[in-house]
């Protein structure tokens, strides 16, 4: 009796969220030059770098394989609990750890925070012999809010964290409370602007990758030119990756997961999300996948992304634009009171409760698809 009442308080405390920081006892960043790169490797799974809350791993099966899936699961403030839980979903270049302001502010307003690394990113498992997709990404993630008992969700996700969401939106209408797009990538079919370029050359070119050229895309595609540590913090455990031992096998989930962003258009199915619906648009943001390979005239069409969140606005039935001037590809880094705002503002406009959703009318099948044209 006694061991089962151990276990017992055992499993409870493991699935437990997290309790959230409070803001004024969040440690400062370790100050150092922007331009200072990693020394020391990190592991394929970020082995050796501390997420601002506790990670704990769920286990998904994946085309026959058991695999762990990285989490942050944070407890809305006592005693303002709102009943409501936010899930938070990661871009390309990133891991669920950026997330840790906004995660930190929604559980202050009383909201659970849920924050998983997708598989092939963060700490979550990196599988290079899977075939990757968004339908995939978005059953795992459905299967995580199955174990955390979470029945709806407000989604947020972030450049290709919100392709991810829009996918999951459609797929799980009746999961989905509300749905914010953050300067999502995929509101453009690549396919139609830039050559393929394959996996095996994907696979090179991560392969390159180091601190300093990551830095540089960032810095001239994200932020306008400027560079801080504010903006560094993000992208020196990447680079720090990329001086392990198991680097290529992570250059190659890298390479499957860019190959899946360009064959995977999810902006022909807008007008088939239900959920109410935000996009926080950065109006200097100009990013595009596959744009270095594009000709001068395409390139020039690409990422235009006060031209798409625009028109993304339109195709979703009923979508409010929250257009920031003067703010690249992540709002949430370099514009963080103006996103707060707008997100903490929709978040609480939502009803407390809300029936489920209708189902949504079939999907189109791939011949009804507007075809990619060269």
């Amino acid at each position: 009796m006694l061991h089962r009442t151990l276990a017992l308080s055992l499993l409870l405390a493991l699935c437990a969220p997290a309790q959230p920081v409070p803001r004024e006892t969040t440690p400062p960043a370790v100050a150092t030059s922007a331009d200072e790169p990693p020394t020391a490797p990190l592991g394929s799974s970020l082995e050796g770098y501390e997420y601002p809350y506790p990670v704990k791993n769920h286990t998904v099966t994946v085309q026959g394989r058991a695999l762990p899936m990285a989490y942050m699961d944070v407890a809305p403030r006592e005693g303002k609990q709102t009943g409501r839980t936010v899930l938070l979903l990661h871009g390309k270049n990133f891991f669920g750890a950026y997330w840790e302001q906004t995660a930190r502010d929604l559980s202050a307003q009383g909201h659970r925070v849920v924050i998983p690394d997708q598989i092939g990113f963060g700490k979550s498992a990196k599988p290079d012999d899977i075939q990757y997709s968004f339908h995939l990404l978005a059953e795992n993630t459905s299967t995580l809010l199955d174990a955390l008992g979470v029945a709806r969700a407000d989604v947020v996700g972030h450049s290709m964290g919100g392709m991810l969401a829009a996918r999951f939106a459609l797929v799980y209408p009746e999961r989905t409370a509300s749905l914010t797009l953050v300067n999502p990538i995929g509101l453009e079919d690549y396919r139609l602007l830039a050559p393929y370029r394959g996996v095996a050359k994907w696979y090179e070119r991560e392969l390159k990758q180091t601190f300093q050229s990551l830095a540089k895309y960032q810095r001239e595609n994200y932020y306008g030119g400027e560079w801080t540590e504010a903006y560094a913090r993000w992208v020196r455990p990447v680079a720090a990756v990329t001086l392990g031992p198991d680097y290529p096998k992570v250059a190659w989930a890298s390479a499957l997961t860019s190959d899946m962003i360009y064959t995977q258009p999810v902006c022909y199915e807008l007008g088939r999300i239900a959920a109410p619906t935000l996009l926080i648009i950065g109006q200097r943001d100009r990013t595009a996948i596959g744009k270095d390979l594009a000709t001068p005239e395409a390139a020039a069409k690409m990422g235009n992304y006060p031209e798409l969140g625009a028109r993304a606005a339109k195709a979703i039935p009923g979508a409010k634009l929250v257009a920031l001037e003067g703010v690249g590809h992540l709002p949430h880094v370099e514009a963080y009171e103006r996103f707060i705002s707008a997100l903490e503002a929709f978040i609480s406009a939502q009803p407390a409760s809300t029936p489920p959703i209708n189902p949504l009318p079939p999907e189109k099948t791939p011949a009804e698809a507007p075809p990619p044209e060269r």
